[in-house]
């Protein structure tokens, strides 16, 4: 049986009592038409899913008893941060939303030497809310039950600085030699996660290049295509979790 989907805060469970944001609720309440007595799922961001029976629906408030809650089965074994230079436009946007549906962990918009887009600390945040807002959507659509954090932008170099130890580093290149093949190829043992450095338009810069190498990053090229922003950062996490993680592998039933 499948259930309408909603998101919730992780502190919107008290016992078994489930409160549901205005938003959802009204989304309930004016467009499906629930009613008390309905059953549904809620996911709370942080991995956790209920089965949840409605108890009282209005277009301001929706509260349910918790039926059973589960871990998620939706989640990668391999926990990709993608690592993104900030395009111009709504092109994050689509990155986003994609990398999201892929099964990313972790979205962090770096500023990078041919970065257009420069904005003052105040207008980053309104993007920053915008762009967690899209990976919700995006998450709740592909039946997520975590939806990973998008990160404020910061330049490369301090991002670089600031990378916990371990895992995968993959630096996207034009000019590298080597394909990915060849690097996925080489990896001595398992992976549990992954770091992936993606330029804006234009892509990186060579010193970058060498600075990210520096940092553990293994630099690698896509082929002979040179793909746009959009579509690389995605295109290399689809690869990663076909090769390393669970995309391609049998689907969990779901409620």
């Amino acid at each position: 049986m499948t259930l309408r989907r909603f998101h919730v805060r992780p502190d919107a469970v008290e016992g078994t009592r489930l409160t549901f944001e205005a938003e959802e609720a009204r989304h309930m309440a004016r467009t499906l038409r629930l009613v008390p007595g309905d059953l549904v799922a809620a996911v709370d961001g942080s991995g956790r899913q209920y089965t949840v029976r409605l108890e009282r629906v209005t277009a301001d408030a929706a509260v349910g008893t918790v039926l059973s809650a589960t871990r998620s089965a939706a989640e990668s074994p391999l926990a990709i941060t993608l690592a993104q230079g900030v395009p111009k436009g709504h092109k994050l946007e689509t990155i986003i939303r994609a990398a999201t549906e892929l099964g990313v962990a972790r979205i962090a918009p770096v500023l990078t030497e041919r970065t257009v887009v420069r904005l003052e600390a105040a207008r980053w945040g309104e993007r920053v809310r915008r762009w967690q807002r899209v990976a919700t959507e995006a998450a709740k659509q592909c039946g997520r039950a975590v939806i990973p954090p998008v990160e404020p932008p910061r330049p490369l170099t301090e991002f670089l600085a600031d990378l916990p130890a371990g895992g995968l580093r993959l630096c996207l290149w034009e000019g590298e030699g080597r394909g990915l093949g060849t690097v996925l190829a080489e990896l001595g043992g398992p992976v549990s996660a992954a770091i992936v450095l993606v330029g804006p338009e234009g892509g990186l810069a060579a010193p970058e290049v060498e600075l990210s190498v520096a940092h553990g990053f293994l630099s690698a090229s896509l082929g002979p295509r040179v793909l746009r922003t959009e579509t690389a950062g995605p295109a290399i996490v689809a690869v990663l979790q076909s090769r390393l993680g669970d995309l391609g592998r049998r689907a969990p039933s779901r409620l």
